[in-house]
């Protein structure tokens, strides 16, 4: 097979309806290797590389980059207690059960650290896919956090921190500690410290007057198998950006802070990290804990979430990593995540790869985008 190969897997997908459209590049330390797109972002106009997305959870791990900056800088440690430095999380409980249809909570019997935030053991569960967290959300009426009111981040844990792994909102709490900690709200923060320095000129978070031209649509999946318009995006202007779920972006932008993490912190000369501090951190950051699988509780939104079934899977501070290789596909150590409305990524450094397949659809990793991205991911390795 050849990189052309991955021309026919987007255009395939395109035309089979696995997807409405798709964007995707892959490359390494050293530059892009292969981009293409199939399909239009909206009625009309086709997509291209300089397409925006609402990249959503693809923000988690540039809010946890942030973190690693003021680790490097000896601002920050894996072991800060959060309310150290955000006194306000003292009031963070613990939700032990129901008694009818009134939660019943606790105080945590451990404390929740920076590690825990980024990494997802903090005990905060997102209402998608833990079905204890949508009950309370009901029973009290509290705001997504997606809502950016800053109330919306005062959810209960799920367990107490450090004890389990599940998916949730500690990023959004890990970006108001780098505000606490650095003095600069956090838009600010990464402009100066990571989009400027990467040349990321598409990603920011607001829909910018020279982003929004060309800001793709969002689809959902219907009944009968096709795509229908669906309205969701970061709400403009919030209480606070949460960096869980904020920022917009392209393919080509994303692969540049990518190809940084690639190159142990730098790129085109510009050095964001020490390379030291940044491979510590890229590292198994949960010990004996494992990745599991996610079951919806949201079907419209999400198919539940079981990645790369049967391999061991971890959690670096600021990526789910595997730690087996994927037969034809990723490495061993290799490392990614996703945003929800189908924006997908890895980097591989065992390899020198750096992928990106990214449309804008629901629900997240249904089946025939999993199918979309399983044969991509292949081509990639088989070029």
């Amino acid at each position: 097979m050849a990189w052309g190969d991955l021309d026919g897997v987007l255009t395939q997908a395109v035309a089979s309806g696995d997807v409405p459209f798709a964007v995707g590049m892959v490359g390494s330390s050293a530059g892009t290797l292969w981009s293409g797109a199939a399909g239009d972002r909206c009625p009309g106009a086709p997509a291209t590389l300089d397409t925006v997305f609402r990249v959503f959870s693809m923000t988690k791990a540039v809010g946890s980059f942030c973190a690693m900056l003021l680790i490097d800088r000896g601002r920050l440690t894996l072991e800060t207690p959060v309310v150290e430095v955000l006194p306000e999380f003292a009031g963070i409980m613990v939700l032990d059960g129901f008694d009818g249809d009134a939660p019943r909570l606790r105080a945590p019997r451990t404390t929740a650290t920076l590690r825990h935030l980024a990494t997802h053991t903090s005990g905060f569960a997102y209402e998608f896919w833990n079905a204890d967290i949508a009950r309370w959300k009901a029973a009290v009426d509290h705001p997504t956090v997606v809502s950016g009111q800053l109330r919306s981040l005062h959810y209960p844990l799920a367990f107490d921190p450090g004890t389990a792994w599940d998916y949730g909102l500690g990023i959004d709490w890990l970006g108001r500690m780098v505000e606490a900690a650095d003095g600069r709200p956090i838009d600010a923060f990464c402009r100066d410290e990571i989009f400027g320095p990467l040349a990321m000129a598409d990603t920011a978070f607001e829909l910018e007057p020279h982003l929004a031209p060309r800001s793709a649509d969002l689809s959902a999946r219907t009944e009968n198998g096709g795509f229908a318009p669906f309205a969701l995006a970061p709400p403009a202007r919030p209480e606070f950006y949460g960096m869980g779920h904020a920022l917009y972006s392209t393919a080509p932008d994303y692969l540049r802070f990518l190809r940084m993490i690639l190159n142990g912190g730098a790129l085109d000369g510009v050095r964001l990290i020490g390379a030291d501090t940044l491979a510590a951190l890229l590292g198994n950051q949960i010990g004996a804990l494992r990745i599991g699988r996610l079951p919806t509780v949201a079907p419209a939104l999400s198919a539940d979430i079981d990645l790369f079934p049967g391999t061991p899977k971890t959690h670096s501070l600021a990526f789910m990593r595997v730690e087996a290789d994927v037969p034809g596909m990723r490495a061993a150590g290799s490392q990614g995540w996703a945003g929800v409305c189908n924006t997908h990524y890895w980097i591989d450094p065992a390899r020198d790869r750096a992928g990106i397949l990214m449309t804008q659809s629901l629900p997240f990793v249904e089946p025939r985008f999993l199918a979309t991205y399983g044969a991509f991911e292949r081509a990639v390795y088989a070029a």
